[in-house]
């Protein structure tokens, strides 16, 4: 019937965890907002896959700007400005 079509329909998969008690805390307060177990459990690990994520992307654009030899030359001139503008005391 949907063969073919763009639509990809995926069936929920069951996962079971074991908490510890900071972990088990940590779904209550989450569960204290209103949120059933299981809405709680996805959110929390969709923002977490998503912090990591932007962490990997920080740092990548960490270390090209460390690598990037003209820009922390600039970085050191204005530093240097920024020094000899400061006053005295």
């Amino acid at each position: 019937m949907y063969r073919g079509s763009r639509y990809a329909w995926r069936m929920a998969q069951a996962v079971s965890v074991r908490l510890d008690d900071e972990a088990f805390r940590a779904l209550g307060r989450l569960e204290a907002t209103g949120l059933s177990r299981s809405e709680a459990i996805r959110k929390a690990l969709v923002e977490a896959a998503s912090r990591l994520q932007d962490m990997r992307a920080l740092a990548s654009e960490v270390a090209a700007l460390e690598a990037d030899e003209e820009d922390r030359l600039e970085m050191l001139a204005v530093a240097d400005l920024m020094e000899s503008l400061r006053a005295p005391g």
